[in-house]
C-alpha cells in the first residue's frame, strides 16, 4: 500500500483507540499484515457509519475526504449524515456529485428535507426520483408522507397513498404510520382512523402515537384518551411523543383523574425526567386547575423550562390568581431565565386585572429592551392591558407604533374605548378599521354594538347588524345579546324581540337584556311575564335581572309584584340586595305615595344608603312634596356628591313646586357659590346621518326660522285639539304669559318640529333628551302624535316614551 492508502486506516485506528475497540484494531492489523488493500474501504465505511450515526459529521467528512476509494455505501452514508444533521446544502451538493444516485441516497435526502419542515422541496425530490426511474421503498414513502403532513398537502398525500396500494406497501407499518399522520394533519381524521383500525399488525408504538396525536390535534380528546387506553391494553409501550399528546387531550377535556393515571404511567415507563413530558404535565395540571400539582412537577424539573413556567403562569391567570402569576414572573427574573414572547402576554393579562399601572409600565420597558415589542401578539397584549386599565392614550400609543395591526389589535383598542365610555371614539376607530381593510370579528362587532346602544345611533347599529349577517358569521351569543340590548336601548323593542326569538341559545344576559328593554319601553307587564318564562326554562336570574324587574314594577305601578320580587331575591335565589335594588324599591314605593314605607325601609336596610338611594328618596319627595324627608335626603347627597348639581336642582324644584320661592332661590345661590353648574337640558334627533341638537329657546340652528314657524303651527293645532299648557311645570316665579312662552320652546318641542319638517310621513320621529321630560312636554307629545298622526319616540334618562294616537306607552306613569 502507498502512504495515501494508509491514512484512512490510521484514522480508523485512532477512532478505535478513543472508543477502546481493541478487537477491531487487531482486525485492522491482521488485514494489513495479510496485504488486503480492500480492507481500507470496509474499515473506513464502518467507521464512517459510526461517526455519522453518532452525529460527528465533521469527523465523518474528514474521513470521507481521506478515503482513497469510495463505494456506494460511502456516498450514501455521508449524504445521510449531512441530511440527518440538517446540513441540507452539503447533502444536496454531495448528492449531485455522487456517481451512485441510488434509491437510498434519494430517500436520505427526502428524509432530511422532510425532517426540517421543507415539505415542498421533499415532494419535488420525490417526483424527480420517479422521473429517473427509481422505485421508492417504504422509507422513502414514509419520508414523503411526512412532507405531505408538513405542507398539509392532502391531494399529494392521496396520490402517495394510491402509489402505496399499487406497490403493495399499504400494509407496511412504516408507510401506514405515515399515512395515518398525514391524514390526521390534513384534518381527515376518519380516514386516519380507518387505516389504523384495518392495519393487521398494530404492535408498533409509533403507529399508536400517530393515532393518539391525530385525535388530539383534531379536537377529539375523548377518543385520544380511549386510544391511549387501548394502546396500554395491547401492551404497546409509550414514548416521549405519546405522553405529551395524551396529556394535551386530558387538559382539553379537563380530565384530571385520567391525567393523573397517565402521570403514573410516565413514572413507570421511566420518562418522568423527559423535559417535553414534564412540560406537558405542568400544562395539563394547570389547565385542569390543579396548580399545586403543576407547581410540584415544575419544582422537580432538573432543567429550567420556559414553556413549563409559561403554562403555570397562564393557569394562574385563568383562575384569577393574578398575584401568584406575577410572583412566578418575579421568580423567573430572579433565576435569570430568558423570557419568550409567550411569557409577556400572560403577565400583561395579570396586570390588566389587578390595575397595577406602575409595575405594568416596568414590564413594558423590559419588553422594549428585549426587543419583544416587535412581536404582534406581545404588542396586542400591551394594547389590551392599557385599554382595560383605562390608559387609553398609552393603548393608542402602542397601537400606532405597531408596524401592522390585525383584527385582535383593533378589537382590543375599540373594546377599551367602549368599556370606558368613549363611545364616539370607538365608532370612529371602527370606521378606520374598515377603511384599513380589516374584516371585523364577532368580538369587535359585539363591542361596537354596545357603543351604538349607548349613543342610541340606530342607523349605525343596523349597518353593523347587516355586516354581521353579510359576513356569514355563525351564531354568536355575545353579538346577539348586544343586538338585543342595542335595539332595546334605541327604542326598537320589536326588533329586539325578533333577535331574541331567533336566538338558538340564550343565557341570563339574553333574558335580562330583553326584560330591561321591555321595562324601559313602557311594557312593564310584558317584562314580568318574560321573567316568569325565563324561570320556567331553568335559567337563574342574576343581580342585574332584578334591577330590570324592579324597574319594570316601579314604572308600571306594580307595588305588590315589586315587593314580592324584592323579597324573593334573598329568600329564593340567594342574591343579597344591593344599593341599586333598594333604590328601585324606594322609587316604587315613592311613586305610589307610600312615603312612610320608604322611611321604614331606610331604617331596615342591610346596606348603607349611597347616593343612588338618596336620589331615589329625593325623587319620591319631588312627586309627593315631602319637604322634611327631601331636605334630609339632599343633605346626605351634598356630603356624598358635593359637586353634583342634581340634588340642588331637585331640592330647588321641590321648594318651587311648594311655592317657597325664597328657599328655592337660596338653594340656587348656594349652588352658585360652590361653583356647581346645572347640566343644561338638550334634545337631539338624527336625520340624514347627522345629529341635530336643540336647547330650550335655541335659535342657533340654520333652519331655526322654519322650525319656529312649524312649532307655532303645532301649538295652534294641538290647542284646538284640547291641549292646555301645564303652568305647574314652570318652576320660576313669572307671569302666566311668560310661563306659557317658556313651555312652548322646550328643547324636545323644537326637536319634534324639526322632525315633522324633515321626515317623511309614516317614519317614526326619534328624539333623545338628557334630562327627564317635563309633564307639559309629555302632554304636548301625546296631542302632536294624534293631530299629526305620527309615531313619536322620546327617550329621557329614565325610559322610552312611545307616543301614538294620543297615548303614551308609559300610561302617564313615569
Amino acid at each position: 500500500m502507498n502512504k495515501l492508502n494508509w491514512r484512512p486506516l490510521q484514522f480508523s485506528i485512532k477512532i478505535c483507540q478513543q472508543r477502546n475497540q481493541r478487537e477491531f484494531i487487531q482486525q485492522i492489523h491482521s488485514s494489513v499484515n495479510n496485504g488486503v488493500p480492500i480492507f481500507s474501504i470496509v474499515a473506513g465505511n464502518r467507521h464512517l457509519d459510526g461517526l455519522s450515526k453518532s452525529g460527528r459529521v465533521v469527523e465523518a467528512r474528514h474521513l470521507f475526504d481521506e478515503m482513497p476509494e469510495r463505494d456506494e455505501f460511502t456516498w450514501n452514508t455521508m449524504i445521510a449524515a449531512y441530511a440527518r444533521s440538517g446540513r441540507l446544502t452539503e447533502a444536496r451538493q454531495l448528492f449531485d456529485e455522487t456517481p451512485y444516485r441510488s434509491s437510498i441516497a434519494w430517500s436520505s435526502l427526502i428524509s432530511g428535507y422532510s425532517r426540517l419542515g421543507c415539505g415542498k422541496e421533499a415532494l419535488e425530490l420525490f417526483w424527480e426520483m420517479q422521473l429517473e426511474g427509481l422505485k421508492p421503498n417504504q422509507y422513502t414513502l414514509g419520508s414523503v408522507l411526512r412532507a405531505c403532513s408538513i405542507a398539509v398537502a392532502l391531494r399529494r398525500g392521496k396520490q402517495i397513498h394510491a402509489y402505496a396500494i399499487k406497490t403493495q406497501f399499504d400494509t407496511n407499518v412504516f408507510v401506514v404510520t405515515g399515512l395515518v399522520d398525514m391524514y390526521a394533519k390534513c384534518k381527515q381524521v376518519l380516514e386516519a382512523e380507518y387505516l389504523f383500525r384495518t392495519m393487521p399488525d398494530k404492535n408498533n408504538h409509533v403507529l399508536w402515537t400517530a393515532m393518539v396525536t391525530g385525535y388530539s390535534q383534531n379536537g377529539d380528546p375523548i377518543k385520544a384518551m380511549q386510544c391511549f387506553r387501548g394502546m396500554r391494553l395491547e401492551g404497546v409501550g409509550s414514548n416521549q411523543f405519546t405522553f405529551p399528546s395524551v396529556l394535551t387531550s386530558c387538559a382539553a377535556a379537563l380530565a384530571l383523574g385520567f391525567g393523573m393515571q397517565v402521570h403514573g404511567c410516565i413514572i413507570q415507563s421511566g420518562f418522568g425526567a423527559n423535559i417535553f413530558v414534564e412540560s406537558a404535565l405542568v400544562d395539563m395540571y394547570a389547565k385542569c386547575r390543579d396548580l399545586n400539582s403543576a407547581r410540584r412537577v415544575l419544582e422537580a424539573m432538573e432543567v429550567e423550562d420556559i414553556v413549563s413556567w409559561n403554562s403555570l403562569i397562564v393557569g394562574c391567570v385563568r383562575l384569577g390568581l393574578e398575584e401568584e402569576a406575577l410572583s412566578l414572573f418575579k421568580m423567573m427574573h430572579l433565576k435569570n431565565m430568558k423570557m419568550d414572547d409567550f411569557t409577556y402576554p400572560s403577565v400583561l393579562n395579570s396586570f390588566a386585572s389587578i390595575m397595577d399601572i406602575q409595575n405594568a409600565r416596568s414590564v413594558h420597558c423590559s419588553i422594549v429592551k428585549t426587543g419583544f415589542e416587535c412581536y404582534r401578539h406581545v404588542s396586542n397584549a400591551l394594547v389590551d392591558m392599557y385599554a382595560k386599565q383605562g390608559s387609553l392614550d398609552w393603548a393608542a400609543r402602542v397601537f400606532n407604533k405597531m408596524p401592522e395591526q390585525d383584527v385582535v389589535s383593533w378589537t382590543s383598542l375599540i373594546t377599551g374605548y367602549t368599556h370606558h365610555g368613549s363611545h364616539e371614539e370607538a365608532l370612529m376607530l371602527f370606521c378606520d378599521m374598515r377603511i384599513a381593510g380589516i374584516d371585523p370579528d364577532q368580538f369587535v362587532i359585539a363591542s361596537i354594538l354596545s357603543a351604538c346602544a349607548e349613543l342610541t345611533v340606530l342607523a349605525i347599529g343596523r349597518q353593523v347588524h347587516a355586516n354581521f349577517v353579510r359576513y356569514g358569521f355563525q351564531s354568536s351569543l355575545s353579538v346577539e345579546n348586544s343586538l338585543v340590548t342595542m335595539y332595546a336601548k334605541c327604542g326598537c323593542i320589536e326588533d329586539a324581540y325578533r333577535v331574541f326569538d331567533y336566538m338558538s341559545i340564550r343565557d341570563v344576559v339574553s333574558w335580562t337584556a330583553l326584560i330591561v328593554g321591555l321595562a324601559k319601553n313602557g311594557r312593564g307587564k310584558d317584562s314580568l311575564l318574560l321573567y316568569e318564562n325565563m324561570i320556567t326554562t331553568g335559567t337563574s336570574p342574576d343581580f342585574v335581572t332584578f334591577i330590570g324587574l324592579l324597574f319594570a314594577c316601579s314604572h308600571a305601578g306594580l307595588v305588590d309584584d315589586g315587593c314580592r320580587y324584592f323579597q324573593s331575591m334573598d329568600m329564593v335565589h340567594g342574591i343579597a340586595p344591593g344599593p341599586e335594588h333598594y333604590a328601585c324599591i324606594i322609587d316604587l314605593l315613592g311613586r305610589s305615595g307610600k312615603i312612610d314605607e320608604v322611611k321604614e325601609l331606610l331604617n331596615q336596610m342591610t346596606v348603607k344608603p349611597d347616593a343612588t338611594i338618596w336620589k331615589a328618596v329625593l325623587a319620591a319627595c319631588r312627586i309627593h312634596g315631602n319637604l322634611e324627608l327631601a331636605e334630609g335626603a339632599a343633605r346626605n347627597l351634598f356630603e356624598l356628591e358635593p359637586s353634583n348639581a342634581v340634588p340642588y336642582v331637585l331640592l330647588s324644584n321641590i321648594y318651587s313646586a311648594a311655592g317657597r320661592w325664597d328657599d328655592a332661590a337660596n338653594v340656587r345661590r348656594l349652588m352658585k357659590s360652590k361653583g356647581i353648574t346645572k347640566e343644561p337640558g338638550c334634545s337631539w334627533i338624527e336625520m340624514n346621518s347627522r345629529i341635530h341638537t336643540f336647547m330650550a329657546e335655541d335659535r342657533s340652528h340654520q333652519m331655526m326660522s322654519e322650525i319656529y314657524a312649524k312649532l307655532n303651527e303645532i301649538m295652534i293645532s294641538i290647542k284646538k285639539a284640547g291641549y292646555v299648557p301645564d303652568m305647574d311645570c314652570v318652576l320660576h316665579d313669572m307671569d302666566e304669559e311668560g310661563k306659557e312662552l317658556g313651555l312652548a320652546y322646550h328643547s324636545e318641542k323644537l326637536a319634534v318640529a324639526f322632525g315633522l319638517l324633515g321626515m317623511l310621513p309614516g317614519v317614526p320621529i326619534r328624539i333623545f333628551k338628557n334630562l327627564r321630560v317635563c309633564g307639559d312636554c309629555h302632554t304636548a307629545m301625546k296631542f302632536i302624535s294624534k293631530v299629526f298622526e305620527r309615531h313619536i319616540i322620546l327617550r329621557d334618562p329614565n325610559c322610552f316614551h312611545h307616543f301614538s294616537e294620543g297615548t303614551c306607552s308609559c300610561k302617564d306613569y313615569w
